[in-house]
């Protein structure tokens, strides 16, 4: 991991945790908040389902503030989905969910992770970029509304 990524992550009181049923609620309004093409509650329950998947939660105070999807499958990571409140954004939020993936990731001995991200989202390319993701390709009209998605890669060998 980058050493400069630590200084910018949220410390105690938010914690990291695996998501459950009863968390639909929160990370689906979050999803709503921050995606213009938000996942459905369908998709979010198949996530919790799925044995590839992991949906890590950033919570404190008694409430949900983030969450990262993703999958670990044929010896790398895919990120499939990272938001955070709206309110709660530019606290490192997003930023300690990554490590915490990428940590898990490395620690399982894979060798690359992935990701999409919507060309225009500087703010999320920048948090990539810091965690050692790279452009790899471009997907055109990835997304329902016709934007790009930024294809990133990051290599551990």
């Amino acid at each position: 991991m980058p050493n400069d990524s630590s200084s910018n992550l949220v410390a105690a009181p938010w914690q990291i945790r695996p998501m459950t049923p009863a968390d639909l609620p929160a990370v689906l309004s979050i999803e709503q908040q921050c995606q213009p093409d938000p996942w459905s509650e369908a998709m979010l329950l198949a996530e919790l389902e799925n044995p590839c998947a992991t949906v890590d939660l950033c919570e404190g105070k008694g409430s949900v503030v983030g969450f990262l999807c993703s999958w670990l499958i044929s010896g790398e990571l895919s990120i499939l989905n990272l938001a955070t409140a709206p309110q709660q954004q530019r606290q490192g939020i997003a930023a300690r969910l990554l490590q915490h993936c990428l940590q898990r990731a490395q620690s399982a001995g894979l060798e690359r992770a992935w990701l999409e991200v919507r060309a225009g989202n500087r703010p999320a390319i920048a948090l990539y970029q810091r965690f050692g993701f790279t452009e790899a390709g471009r997907r055109k009209k990835y997304y329902a509304d016709g934007e790009d998605a930024l294809v990133m890669q990051r290599n551990w060998l």
